[in-house]
């Protein structure tokens, strides 16, 4: 309800303030179709998912209903060095560099085939301000169009220190999960297109920065 208390303030005091709604590719749940675009079918599958689409469409009926400057970014996984530790790319990051250091001797995940659409965050924040800028309040897509598996985050990670992934990560049948029938991939065509967003740094680059970040901060 914390979209629809903010637009129903906008709405009584100030309908020309700018709204944006951070959505998010979970509401596709298992896409219809590859890649997702704007007009793909949601199909939540959690509560989260759940409450994004509703969030979703609140800012559509408000925008469509009241006039308002009110607009969504459909967010793909984005990281960066200040990603939570609970989270696979920063879990990887983390403990190759303690590897590195000898902190640790194994890193322990599932299933190293599940493949997600990784950008940079800073790539996406860029997106929204764009989103907030353009002259008229839309839904876009922001994503790399691109996927990647854990197995390419761990041979990055790891190789960028020097050592063999395979030598130090262990599947564990507690952190296993089914692999998706259907991958989940945006295309950010339309966010290129009308609002001239890009990506300013590739996936590989990206892993690299947050592995820089963990050594430096183990090390102090």
């Amino acid at each position: 309800m914390g979209g629809t208390t903010v637009l129903e303030a906008i709405r009584l005091t100030d309908p020309k303030i700018k709204f944006f709604q951070a959505s998010s590719s979970e509401m596709f749940g298992n896409p219809p179709e590859t890649p997702q675009t704007e007009f793909t079918l949601f199909q939540p599958q959690n509560l989260y998912a759940i409450a994004k689409v509703y969030a979703h469409s609140v800012t559509a009926h408000y925008r469509d209903t009241y006039g308002m400057f009110a607009c969504s970014g459909i967010l793909y996984n984005h990281e960066s060095p200040r990603r939570n530790i609970a989270f696979v790319t920063r879990k990887v990051t983390n403990g190759a560099a303690a590897i590195k250091l000898g902190l640790a001797d194994t890193l322990l995940l599932g299933n190293l085939e599940s493949r997600r659409d990784w950008g940079f965050a800073g790539d996406f924040v860029n997106g929204m301000w764009l989103m907030l800028q353009h002259a008229t309040p839309d839904d876009y897509i922001l994503a790399t169009g691109e996927t990647h598996s854990i197995r390419d985050l761990c041979e990055i990670a790891f190789s960028y220190l020097g050592l063999n992934y395979e030598d130090y990560v262990v599947q564990d049948a507690r952190f296993l999960c089914a692999i998706e029938s259907t991958i989940r991939v945006g295309n950010p065509a339309k966010a290129e297109k009308t609002l001239g967003w890009s990506r300013s740094v590739s996936f590989s680059d990206l892993i690299k920065t947050m592995v820089d970040t963990d050594l430096k901060k183990l090390s102090t």
